[in-house]
């Protein structure tokens, strides 16, 4: 029992060491313009930004070292969550989830291998998870005030605001993260941006087929004029009476949606409890070809049916 913790530490103070190297290394350079305006372009609030500022440091030469398509990838998925780690933090993290799953699978499956790989395996993917999951709560809370902000908006153009001033006000009026992501609009054009190349970035980091939609009106209606109180009115109409569809479907299929859950994890966690009761009888499906043929099957029988059963139950609006 001893050696799985002592290798186990190993391995994660050496993931720790290799960052901490890399950090002193590099942490010298300073930032350009453009780091420093994308600061307060995209990050929730100036004094949130002033918060972590001693702790992004360290690792602001690594998120140089990643560099490329990759870091900014990464650093646009975090975003559309609105998580506020860097792409080096979040490698770090992914890193510490791998060693943290192999080391307790390791331990619980009494020094099963391949066992411990799944664990890693599964520690790889579940920070992604993670991400995923607050992207897709994140968008359905954005959409679902999405019909809300399109009214407050052509009010406010009906008093009297220019489109700025409504943005503005949406961005003091209404909750997160609908006025978070209006906030960074309007600094982002406090910092020279036009209208158009602000909203683009929300789109970027709002992935909303309906804001699509009220970006290309706004433009359009920059460009050629015309009531834009008017059109963001029958938006709002039409987006309030898909939400309110898509929430009657929603509730329809919820059972479905849960029958597809219960059954794809099942499987799993009965193997794992059996394995953990009795670990020779269920070792005999990895020692043998039979056996790793029937599991191998089984999983992807199991995340066909996943995928259909979700393909199914999600109904376009």
């Amino acid at each position: 029992m001893d050696s799985p913790l002592i290798l186990s530490g190993i391995a994660f103070l050496a993931v720790f060491l290799f960052f901490f190297g890399l950090e002193r290394v590099l942490s010298a350079q300073t930032g350009d313009i453009e780091s420093r305006l994308d600061r307060y372009a995209t990050r929730v609030a100036a004094q949130t930004e002033e918060m972590q500022t001693e702790r992004r440091t360290g690792l602001r030469g690594l998120d140089r070292a990643l560099g490329g398509n990759t870091a900014q990838k990464i650093a646009a998925e975090l975003a559309r969550a609105d998580l506020k780690f860097t792409p080096a933090e979040f490698i770090g993290l992914n890193l510490v989830a791998i060693v943290a799953g192999f080391a307790l699978v390791f331990i619980l499956g009494r020094g099963n291998l391949l066992f411990s790989m799944l664990g890693g395996i599964l520690g790889f993917y579940a920070p992604r998870l993670w991400v995923r999951h607050l992207q897709g709560r994140r968008l359905n809370a954005f959409n679902n005030q999405l019909g809300d902000t399109l009214i407050l908006l052509a009010n406010s153009l009906r008093s009297g605001y220019s489109l700025l001033q409504s943005m503005e006000t949406v961005s003091r009026e209404l909750p997160a993260p609908m006025s978070v992501e209006f906030a960074r609009v309007v600094r982002e054009i406090g910092l020279g941006l036009t209208i158009e190349e602000a909203l683009a970035h929300m789109l970027q980091r709002i992935r909303s087929d309906d804001l699509d939609l009220v970006i290309t009106a706004i433009n359009i209606q920059h460009e050629v004029g015309g009531n834009l109180a008017e059109i963001l009115d029958t938006i709002s109409h039409t987006i309030r009476e898909r939400v309110r569809i898509k929430g009657q479907i929603r509730a329809m299929t919820a059972q479905q949606r849960f029958s597809g859950y219960v059954i794809s994890l099942l499987p799993f966690i009965l193997g794992v409890v059996m394995f953990m009761i009795n670990p020779t009888y269920i070792g005999r499906m990895f020692e043998e070809v039979c056996g790793i043929i029937m599991l191998i099957t089984g999983g992807v029988m199991i995340v066909a049916g996943y995928l259909i059963i979700r393909r199914i139950t999600n109904i376009e609006v």
